[in-house]
Formats: C-alpha cells, structure tokens, sequence
C-alpha cells in the first residue's frame, strides 16, 4: 500500500496484520481522488477532509499528500490507531491533521462545535457493518447532519459492491455509483 500522488507519492504505508483492517486498494483510492480533483482545484487545495472509519489513515494520509487543508480521522481500534500514528510519523506530517481515537461518533460531535464545514467526507465502516452505513450516513442527511457540510460537499461510502445502498438518506442524495472489484463507491451530495 503506498501513496498515488502528491507531496508523498510512493511512499510505502503499514496496515495492521490481520483482517480486522480493511485498507482501501490502491486502484480504488486513485480512482476516488481522480474524481474528486475533477470536481474541485486540481490541487485539492484547502479542502476540509474527514476520514471517518480511517484504518490506517490511507484516505486521509492521500488527500494530505494532495493539498487538502484539514484532514479528521476517526478510529477506535487500538491496531489501527497505531497504524494511522505509524504512517503520519513515517511521512513525518506533524500538522494539518485531527485524530479521535473514540471513533467516527466522538469525531462528529467534536466537528459540530467548529465552524468549519467539510468539503469531503469518507466513511468506509467494517462492510458488514450496516448499522454504521445507516447511522453515519442517516446524520449526514439530518438537518444537524448538514450544517457539517460546505453546501457542495460530497459523502462518500466505500461499501461492498454487492451491496447497493438507499439513494436518500434524510436530505442526502445518491448521484453516483462506482463499482470496483469487491468494492464500491456511493456519492451523496445535500438534495
């Protein structure tokens, strides 16, 4: 597992042994950030990132690498959360970045007293999860929810590609599906 593209391109990130972390493919985190360059600055500049359900901060780590302003990672995993340190120490980023190690809830509660709304957030929960999906993605599309989110921000799911997600969730809408392999990715934007 490596970087794509920007300040830290090619270089090398740990994930924690075992299943218990599943990393977002290479392939799939380039196609997820070729969309988004396409969407906005091509440098990614200043964008405010979350990276909710991070593992081991891959996601995020790319859109630090990529220019992104402010990146939030949520994980409660002990492996996990020591991965997310391992990799931001190897890469040697010391600023720009939140972690909350009492995961995705703790993180969004936090982000509800900034005033600062996210332009991208990406949630990749265990995929048999679904509670996870329905709750994070259901306070997304709440009136509360919103007010998190710059008005042309992007949620985005990983999910498993068998699987097809609701098209609304609250005031939240489905605008893209894309499938790869095993995985997939939902795209909802405010309704």
């Amino acid at each position: 597992m490596r970087v794509i593209a920007g300040t830290y391109r090619s270089r090398l990130l740990v994930s924690p042994r075992g299943t218990a972390t599943r990393p977002t493919s290479d392939r799939l985190r380039e196609t997820l950030f070729n969309i988004l360059a396409t969407r906005t600055t091509p440098d990614f500049e200043g964008c405010l990132f979350a990276d909710l359900y991070a593992g081991t901060g891959a996601v995020g780590i790319e859109a630090i690498s990529r220019g992104a302003g402010h990146v939030w990672f949520a994980e409660n995993a002990p492996a996990a959360l020591a991965a997310i340190a391992q990799n931001l120490a190897a890469l040697k980023i010391t600023r720009n970045f939140t972690t909350e190690d009492r995961g995705t809830g703790a993180l969004l509660q936090r982000l509800a007293k900034l005033a600062k709304p996210l332009d991208v957030v990406f949630l990749d929960p265990p995929y048999e999860a679904e509670a996870e999906y329905e709750g994070t993605l259901n306070f997304f599309g709440s009136v509360r929810g919103r007010t998190l989110l710059a008005p042309s921000a992007l949620v985005i799911a990983e999910h498993s590609s068998k699987v097809d997600l609701p098209k609304r969730f609250g005031g939240l809408e489905h605008t893209r599906l894309l499938r790869q392999g095993d995985a997939a990715l939902s795209f909802y934007k405010i309704a």
